[in-house]
């Protein structure tokens, strides 16, 4: 239906939508390294804004501290704009440190025309120029510069490439915001074009790609319920299949009823909204060469806790539950554009958490995928129960080399590890070092948690009087340690599969910007998971 004949409802769901097919909001441009004593600003009269570095001087002794170091460009651009940076640097209390911002008004007798100066130079802090500190400077510069044209920066010229790549992608992914729908006209856009002098077009291109990844997996964990459910989910993973070249395999109620995947159905059966799993596989062009990786995520397209209701405060940002589907599928796509050399198959067990006549109810036994049954303890730990049916059929049908799920699945490991740390869980130390080196190239963070360690001392937990398992720890037996017990569940559905689960409650979520980390859904494990396959052998 076009939009002119649509009821308010369907141009409501048609405005948010549109963020999911629109392109990344900044054209990026490489151009020559700048020249030795060239200003930047000068014949630049056609962009908005000229943008050069400045460094926080290390706290060394080696001379007055609080004074930001000019890098490539600085000096010569102030010289152009007749800036007494020092002092304004002073005024403004700007150092230099990652992502500082002092903005100077070009002298209007040198504005007007091409050959003119910019209206505007923006002195920008890289702090100590690391990975960190320049994705926070890109972050801060995408703020700073939202609403205008062309943009045009020196701050990655001479930088090795992994730098480069650091802060186009804190710019891309600091300057997201999440779809919206209303009367007002809402945040300004970001600029419309960065040019880099001396950056590499085909880091552009890579860290381009991985941002996309990233925007896109924090759309749709930001999309609201009402227009989110498992079929809308599917739709979408039909409709980015058809444009990245995937294969892939939708199955609906009937199917999963028919295949015995009775964990996604009891998780399901309260909602008007039925189930469904998705199956997406990329394979390389050389279809022979490589590992098989299957990626696993979690997709609770809205979690009210079942019969085991959550309180309102903690149902508020349930429409996040799905991050880990919204990760994989966002990977997907991203590994078909970046051609990566690993065959990878997507697994999106998709489900609505919500009450109704056919919910599932603690002290319910559910068979799910493989026959194993299971003894539900509480409605809201319904992670593992759609994770459970999606491991279980990857290890029987799939033959994984590795095998890796991603979910937002407990509380506990937000409580321990924080807002910025995945908990990480392996069966394999192998793949445990792969995630490490993912890590720290990504900024993604993980910590390694305890598996097969505690196998013996938590194990018992789980242990049900009328099924194979139970899916919680029961009360009497006062474990605690819900992240690891949920862990210790999914590792009775991997087998001796090489395996790593990782548990994001807590980064997958934001309550306020922090560099390129943008409020709301953050889109965690999108950058993770590409670095790792890009770093698997």
């Amino acid at each position: 239906m076009s939009q002119h004949g649509a009821t308010p409802g369907e141009r409501t769901e048609q405005a948010l939508e549109a963020a999911l097919t629109a392109p990344l909001p900044t054209l990026l441009s490489a151009l020559p390294g700048l020249p030795r004593g060239a200003s930047l600003a000068d014949g630049a009269g056609e962009v908005a804004a000229v943008v050069v570095p400045v460094a926080a001087l290390p706290d060394n002794g080696a001379g007055p501290r609080g004074t930001p170091q000019p890098r490539r460009g600085a000096a010569e651009a102030a010289v152009s704009f007749e800036a007494d940076v020092t002092a304004w640097a002073e005024v403004s209390s700007v150092t230099g440190k990652a992502g500082d911002i002092l903005t100077m008004a070009a002298p209007a007798h040198r504005t007007g025309g091409a050959a003119g100066l910019p209206q505007r130079l923006i002195f920008l802090g890289v702090g100590d120029e690391s990975v960190g500190s320049l994705r926070a400077a890109g972050a801060a510069l995408a703020k700073a510069t939202a609403g205008l044209g062309v943009v045009r920066s020196s701050v990655v010229d001479g930088l090795p490439e992994t730098l480069q790549w650091a802060f186009v992608e804190g710019f891309l992914l600091g300057g997201y915001r999440p779809p919206r729908a209303g009367l007002g006209s809402g945040p300004k856009p970001m600029a419309s074009a960065l040019e880099l002098t001396g950056a590499s077009a085909e880091v552009l291109r890579r860290a381009a790609s991985t941002a996309k990844a990233v925007r896109l997996a924090r759309n749709l964990a930001n999309m609201p319920s009402n227009v989110k459910n498992p079929g809308w989910m599917a739709a979408q993973a039909a409709r980015l299949a058809a444009g990245a070249g995937l294969q892939i395999r939708i199955r609906d109620e009937q199917d999963l009823a028919r295949e015995g995947f009775g964990g996604i159905l009891a998780v399901g059966g309260g909602s008007a909204s039925t189930p469904r799993l998705v199956e997406l596989s990329y394979t390389p062009v050389a279809a022979g060469s490589g590992r098989h990786v299957v990626l696993v995520g979690k997709g609770i397209t809205f979690d009210t806790g079942g019969v085991s209701l959550k309180p309102r405060e903690a149902m508020v940002p349930m429409k996040t539950d799905m991050a880990g589907a919204g990760v994989v599928l966002a990977v997907l796509a991203a590994a078909a554009e970046l051609g990566l050399g690993h065959r990878v198959t997507g697994l999106l067990p998709l489900a609505e958490n919500a009450i109704g006549a056919g919910a599932y109810r603690p002290g319910d036994v559910v068979t799910v995928y493989g026959g194993t049954t299971v003894e539900i303890g509480n409605t809201d730990a319904e992670g593992r129960m759609v994770l459970s049916d999606a491991l279980a059929y990857a290890v029987d049908r799939l033959d994984p080399d590795v095998l890796v799920d991603i979910a937002t699945l407990t509380g506990a490991a937000s409580l321990g590890l924080g807002r910025r740390h995945a908990a990480l869980y392996s069966n394999t130390p192998e793949l445990v070092t792969a995630f490490e080196a993912a890590a720290a190239g990504s900024g993604e963070r993980i910590w390694q948690m305890p598996l097969a360690e505690v196998q013996e001392e938590y194990g018992f937990a789980l242990e049900s009087t009328v099924a194979d398992i139970s899916h919680i720890a029961s009360a009497a037996s006062k474990v605690g340690a819900g992240s690891i017990t949920a862990a210790l569940f999914l590792k009775e559905f991997v087998a001796d599969t090489p395996w790593v689960h990782l548990d994001i409650a807590g980064p997958a979520r934001a309550d306020a910007d922090e560099a390129e980390v943008t409020k709301g859904a953050t889109g965690y494990g999108a950058r993770l998971l590409l670095a790792f396959l890009r770093g698997l052998s």
